[in-house]
């Protein structure tokens, strides 16, 4: 008679495989939403900057802020920072360079955008840099 099953040392093989794998994938699924959320945030800087650069195009102004992108319908909605967890932006505005001719009612407005989250990307750049 012969009994079915699996012995001690096969379920230990197996217990163990599976553990290692677990230690190979958990970090690069970390890497992976990581870099999916880097890439989502590139994309919506550009559609930020590309708003504004249409905007400026069509009016010879800069927007107030980015509200008025929305209300002119550059942009459907904000885009959302999926680093900083939220739609706000850190805008930037023009500043006369020392010496330069600034008129201030042309250059009024938000000229960029940059994120508001301090932390720092896979390649070891600032995200508030970008």
């Amino acid at each position: 008679m012969t009994k079915k099953g699996f012995t001690l040392i096969e379920m230990l093989i197996v217990v163990s495989m599976i553990g290692i794998l677990v230690v190979i994938l958990v970090p690069q699924y970390k890497y992976s939403v990581l870099r999916a959320k880097e890439a989502v945030l590139k994309e919506n800087l550009f559609q930020i900057r590309d708003a504004i650069n249409k905007y400026y195009a069509d009016k010879k102004k800069y927007p107030a802020s980015l509200d008025d992108l929305v209300s002119s319908r550059y942009l459907r909605d904000i885009p959302y920072d999926p680093i900083g967890r939220s739609q706000q932006w850190q805008p930037l505005t023009a500043e006369p360079l020392e010496g330069e001719e600034f008129d201030p009612e042309a250059l009024e407005g938000v000229i960029d955008v940059k994120s508001l989250s301090q932390a720092k990307a896979l390649d070891g750049t600032l995200y508030s840099d970008w």
